[in-house]
């Protein structure tokens, strides 16, 4: 039998988990880089250049044909990215995720997200976020932040929306989910996810307490080793983390994007079952809960999300 660790430290497990679920995201740093230097004619261009560079892992992903999965760990920083090939028009697209409303409906789909609202103030729109543990929990228990939203682009043939929020628990901060989209012909569209933070030490002892407890065993999409004869194995740690998370988070965008293309009568009890369903395809990284629990929270949690709330710890627990 393992050792329990002492209160303090399973305190701090437990934020560190609520820190690596809270998203709330790059493949390439420099293309993204140079797309924003561009002039607006150029950021197409430019993801549809990367579109040709991953043919081949697009084609031939162990994910399924159509979606690649890369993260980096880099200096107490962490960043993923997804390519997906989506059977949407790019108008389609665009016109669900240039409301901040419908990232709220999204990002709820998320076991961690237990809360998600959009308000504006002054001249900004700010998506106000509690993530939270994998089961029903008071907002009082959750850790709130704030995401900025902003569309920098908007084109004919190109979008790009940024989620940024300056501060996380444990010394976290800089966190980001952007999308990138552009229209591939009149049925297909190329969709750029990206999830990204930095930490500090305080988090840094954190990830160690939880990766030698209760993410010991938990796995991400990059298959590693098989050098010198040992045998390829998923990639834990921090970066398998990170890899669940943006994998959540592409899936409840697609799932969200699915029960807007089919009418669906109830869109949100569409894109729950929708998001389960895509999830159980990854179950050896993303399950976590049977589907009748999922969907009786995410319910209960969606029709709390009507009312606004006080958030008023912002400075993570």
């Amino acid at each position: 039998m393992k050792p329990r660790p002492c209160p303090r430290v399973r305190r701090r497990i437990a934020q560190f988990t609520l820190c690596l679920a809270a998203g709330a995201l790059t493949a390439c740093a420099l293309t993204a880089i140079a797309a924003e230097a561009m002039p607006k004619s150029g950021a197409a261009a430019a993801l549809r250049a990367q579109y040709s560079n991953l043919r081949a892992q697009l084609a031939h992903s162990p994910l399924g044909p159509g979606l690649y999965l890369q993260s980096i760990e880099s200096q107490r920083a962490l960043r993923g990215d997804i390519y997906a090939l989506v059977d949407y028009p790019f108008a389609t697209v665009r016109d669900a995720f240039s409301s901040p409303e419908h990232w709220c409906e999204t990002l709820l789909l998320h076991l961690n997200v237990k809360y998600c609202r959009a308000e504006i103030r002054g001249e900004r729109t700010v998506l106000t976020v509690a993530i939270g543990r994998k089961f029903d929990q008071p907002l009082s228990d959750a850790y709130w932040a704030e995401f900025a939203y902003d569309v920098p682009r908007l084109e004919s043939d190109y979008m790009k929306v940024d989620l940024d929020a300056k501060r996380g628990p444990l010394g976290t901060h800089d966190y980001e989910i952007a999308l990138e989209l552009t229209g591939l012909d009149a049925a297909r569209s190329l969709l750029h996810v990206q999830y990204s933070y930095t930490y500090g030490l305080t988090a840094s002892i954190a990830m160690r307490a939880y990766l030698a407890t209760s993410g010991h065993d938990k796995v991400g999409f990059t298959m590693v080793g098989g050098e010198n004869g040992g045998p390829p194995h998923y990639i834990g740690g921090v970066r398998g983390a990170l890899e669940r998370n943006i994998m959540r988070y592409y899936l409840a965008i697609d799932a969200y994007l699915g029960a807007l293309a089919t009418a669906a009568p109830r869109p949100f009890e569409e894109s729950l079952e929708r998001w389960f369903t895509a999830t159980e395809r990854y179950a050896r990284q993303l399950h976590e809960v049977d589907r009748d629990a999922y969907v009786a929270m995410k319910r209960r949690e969606h029709l709390r999300q009507q009312t606004p709330q006080q958030s008023t710890d912002h400075e993570g627990r």
